[in-house]
């Protein structure tokens, strides 16, 4: 596999073992907000792109959708090491761009401004630079393109596209919240409702009841997420995570609570909607992040100030 064409180790930060750690990949414009530069890059070209960059490169950019969320893992790294200095099972994040290194100066310089523990900035000239996910580990990419996000769900990496809002920081500990099916799980009760219906959905999952759902595409990213949470009491976790479903605890939560247990994953709750609107629940949950598969989700989650990101069908 080539390595990216330039990548700037951030010697301030201390490098984390890539084997180990819950290594997180996030685009620019997924940190920080960047769309009034994005405008100038479509309509202007890359040079003017980079010339604006370089002349604001002491400019510190404005916080993106998934800024708090990166914040947040900190605060989690913070928390393991004081419970065990040798600890290795940390979160770990790096910056994938498309700038190049010169245009990138205000990206590090503006992650160096709000104290970000960034471990590496990889500029990337390639069209696609999802292919450098796996030879850096990556457990989740966070971006702001639906085409990245689907190259690297294909590639067999968690994904989830952001959307650029305003979000409020909420307060530490991290709190993470997974939609069900196509999320978590995988899409075939999904697909049996696309084709039977509501009832044919419940039909199926009362005769599937004790056999595990297959498993969607953060799974990855949440089986490692559970073993960081493992280490902690749950009074005393730096990370909470929450199921958030449009399923029905009475005809469709069993298997869903039977599959997170056979896999061995602890989520501290459960909140079975049956189909009602999720954007109260996430406004009382206030988490760091939310994924969902469903765009009327993703804008109910937005309407609350509920950082988000959505996990696209990609076929």
């Amino acid at each position: 596999m080539a390595e990216p064409e330039s990548t700037v180790i951030n010697t301030n930060v201390k490098q984390k073992d890539p084997s180990k750690a819950l290594v997180i990949a996030v685009t620019t414009r997924a940190i920080f907000n960047l769309e009034k530069e994005h405008k100038l890059y479509l309509e202007k070209g890359k040079e003017e792109y980079t010339r604006h960059q370089q002349a604001n490169q002491d400019k510190p950019l404005p916080p993106g959708t998934a800024f708090a969320f990166i914040q947040a893992v900190q605060y989690v790294n913070k928390k393991m090491l004081e419970s065990n200095p040798a600890e290795n099972d940390l979160f770990d994040i790096l910056v994938l761009s498309n700038n190049s290194p010169e245009s990138g100066a205000r990206i590090i310089n503006s992650a160096k401004h709000y104290g970000l523990e960034i471990s590496k900035f990889c500029f990337v000239s390639d069209e696609d630079s999802t292919q450098y996910l796996k030879s850096h580990g990556v457990k989740l990419f966070l971006s702001a393109d639906r085409t990245d996000v689907c190259n690297a769900l294909q590639r067999g990496v968690s994904a989830a596209l952001i959307f650029q809002q305003e979000v409020q920081a909420p307060s530490t500990p991290l709190r993470v919240v997974f939609d069900g099916d196509a999320v978590l799980f995988s899409d075939e009760t999904d697909q049996i409702f696309q084709e039977h219906g509501l009832e044919g959905a419940v039909r199926y999952e009362q005769a599937m009841e004790a056999v595990p759902m297959g498993e969607g595409p953060l799974k990855t990213f949440a089986m490692h997420l559970g073993k960081m949470r493992r280490k902690f009491s749950q009074e005393k976790s730096p990370i909470r995570t929450y199921l958030v479903t449009a399923r029905s605890g009475r005809d469709m939560g069993i298997r869903a609570i039977k599959t997170l247990r056979e896999w061995g994953l602890a989520i501290d709750e459960a909140f079975f909607m049956d189909g009602a609107p999720k954007g109260p629940i996430l406004a009382q949950i206030q988490p760091h992040i939310f994924f969902d598969d469903g765009l009327h989700n993703i804008q109910g989650a937005q309407n609350v100030g509920v950082p988000s990101a959505w996990v696209p069908s990609c076929y």
